[in-house]
C-alpha cells in the first residue's frame, strides 16, 4: 500500500501562536554552497551560534572547496554537516580521505549522506546505504548521521510513481539507526504546503520508521525562482500551491515567504508533541541574507546574534 501524503487526508490547520512557531523554528538549520558562502562576510552576524550548518556539495565542486568552507563555519562557532553524495564518490578510499580531511581540518563530526543529484555513479556507490554499510562514519566517530526524506515521493527512486523503494530505504534506515551510536535524523526535500507533509510524517511513523524528521522548507524568493527549483527538484503535489499564487497577478511579483507552511507545522507541533517533525531545515533558495533575515523575525529570542544597525539586505 503506497504511503504517498497526497493520497490521504490531513487534518485541518490549527491557529498558531507567535510563541508556539518560535519554538517551532528552534535550533534550525540551514543550507549553504562553497560558492555562495564566499559571498557571506560574517555569517556570525547571521546565523545564531551553534547553528547547524549542511554544505551542500555539487558535481564538480574540489573537495578542498568543501574542506575550507567546512573550516571556517567550524571556526565561528557553528556545527558542521557536510553533503556526502554517494554517486559522486568513486570507492571507499575516496570517501576515507574525505572523512580523513573534514575531521583533520574542520574537525566535522556530522554528515548528510545521500545518493546525490546525477543519474550515473562515478564509481562504486549508487546510496547512501552503501556508504553507511563501509561503517567509516561509526569508525570516525561521527556523532550524527542524516540522510534523506521525501515528503512528496521521488520520481529518481521510484519511477512508476509509487513510494515502494523510498519505503524499502527509509526502512534499512530505520534499522542501521538500531545498530548505530551516531544520532540520525530524516533530513526532507522541500515542500510547500503542510497537510501532505503532515500525513507522511505520520505516515512512516504508523509503518515503523522511527527517525526524527528535520523538515526541507524553502526559504523566501521570488516566486519565479522557486518554481524553477521546485520543477528542478521534483518537488510534488505541493507545487501547486506555487502555481496558483502565481495566477494571481497581485502575488505574482511578490516575494514567496514560507510562513503558512511553518505556522500550520508549528500549531500541529503544539497540539501534538510527539509528532515526528523535530527540526526545520532550510533552503536558502533566495539567498543566506534574505533567510536569515526571515528567521531573526519569526523566531524572536532564538536568534538574536545580528546587530540591529547592521540588517541583513
Amino acid at each position: 500500500m503506497s504511503l504517498l501524503p497526497f493520497k490521504k487526508k490531513a487534518a485541518p490547520a490549527e491557529a498558531v501562536s507567535n510563541a508556539e512557531l518560535e519554538a517551532f523554528l528552534e535550533g534550525y538549520s540551514i543550507e549553504v554552497m562553497p560558492r555562495t558562502a564566499a559571498k557571506v562576510e560574517d555569517f556570525t552576524g547571521l546565523l545564531p551560534a551553534e547553528t547547524r550548518v549542511y554544505i551542500a556539495h555539487i558535481e564538480g565542486t574540489p573537495i578542498e572547496e568543501m574542506v575550507e568552507t567546512a573550516k571556517r563555519l567550524n571556526a565561528d562557532g557553528y556545527k558542521v554537516m557536510p553533503h556526502f553524495p554517494a554517486r559522486i564518490i568513486k570507492d571507499k578510499a575516496v570517501l576515507a580521505d574525505w572523512i580523513a580531511r573534514y575531521q583533520g581540518e574542520a574537525d566535522v563530526k556530522q554528515a548528510l549522506l545521500l545518493a546525490g543529484g546525477v543519474a550515473e555513479p562515478h564509481g562504486d556507490f549508487e546510496s547512501s546505504m552503501q556508504l553507511l554499510e563501509t561503517g567509516l562514519f561509526d569508525q570516525a566517530g561521527f556523532t550524527h548521521l542524516h540522510v534523506a526524506g521525501h515528503p512528496e515521493g521521488n520520481k529518481d527512486i521510484d519511477p512508476d510513481g509509487s513510494d515502494a523503494n523510498v519505503m524499502e530505504a527509509l526502512h534499512w534506515k530505520s534499522r542501521f539507526n538500531n545498530t548505530t551510536d551516531a544520532q540520525m535524523a530524516l533530513a526532507t526535500q522541500f515542500a510547500f504546503e503542510a497537510g501532505p507533509i503532515i500525513a507522511w510524517a505520520d505516515a512512516i511513523k504508523d509503518a515503523g520508521v522511527d527517525i526524527p524528521v528535520h523538515i526541507g522548507i524553502a526559504g523566501p524568493a521570488k516566486l519565479q525562482t522557486l518554481i524553477k527549483f521546485a520543477i528542478a527538484c521534483g518537488v510534488g503535489p505541493s507545487l501547486k500551491v506555487l502555481q496558483k499564487r502565481a495566477m494571481d497577478v497581485t502575488k505574482l511579483l511578490l516575494p514567496y515567504e514560507p510562513t503558512e507552511v511553518l505556522s500550520e507545522l508549528a500549531a500541529h507541533k503544539a497540539a501534538h508533541p510527539d509528532f515526528n517533525i523535530e527540526r526545520v531545515h532550510f533552503f536558502p533558495l533566495g539567498g543566506i541574507k534574505t533567510n536569515a533575515k526571515w528567521a531573526i523575525a519569526h523566531g524572536g529570542a532564538a536568534a538574536q546574534p545580528v546587530n540591529p544597525m547592521e540588517t541583513p539586505e
